[in-house]
Parts: C-alpha cells; sequence; structure tokens
C-alpha cells in the first residue's frame, strides 16, 4: 500500500486541474484573491466598530448579520468568479 499526500490526492481527483492552468489564469486568481480578500477585510473595518458601538444587543445582532450576509456574498460572488477561470482552463 503507497501512502499519498493530500496534494496528491487532490490532484487524482482534480484531472490535475492546478497544472493545466496558463500564467495568465494563475495572474487573474491571484488577482481575484486580492481584490476580495481586501473588500471582505473593507467591510469588517467599517462594520466592527459599529457592532461595537451598537446601543444593544439586538442591535448589534442585526449589524453582525449583515456583516455576515455580505461576506458571504462576496465569497460566493469569488468563488463563482474563480469557477469561471478554471472552467476556461479545461476548454
Amino acid at each position: 500500500m503507497t501512502l499519498k499526500s493530500a496534494w496528491e490526492r487532490a490532484m487524482e481527483r482534480t484531472g490535475g486541474a492546478a497544472a493545466e492552468l496558463s500564467a495568465d489564469q494563475k495572474a487573474q486568481l491571484a488577482e481575484l484573491e486580492k481584490y476580495y480578500t481586501a473588500k471582505i477585510a473593507e467591510l469588517e473595518i467599517i462594520e466592527k466598530p459599529k457592532i461595537a458601538a451598537a446601543p444593544s444587543p439586538e442591535e448589534a445582532e442585526k449589524i453582525a448579520d449583515h456583516l455576515r450576509r455580505s461576506i458571504q456574498k462576496l465569497r460566493d460572488e469569488w468563488e463563482q468568479k474563480r469557477a469561471a477561470i478554471r472552467q476556461r482552463a479545461k476548454t
């Protein structure tokens, strides 16, 4: 029995998709990561002080919920764009 690394198992599952990306596609993915990481950080910087300064726990929870939904929306957009770039690599 041969032991395989997590990376080797992932490459088998994806068919080695990471190796098929062009330099341009890798750069696009890196740019997306930079953009969306910054947008999420920006939201947190803006909203977390509002949560701390909320006049009531209910208001704090309302703001926190809005922050969670906004971050999830950004992550969903990010994943869709990453999938589109990876899909182009397969065609």
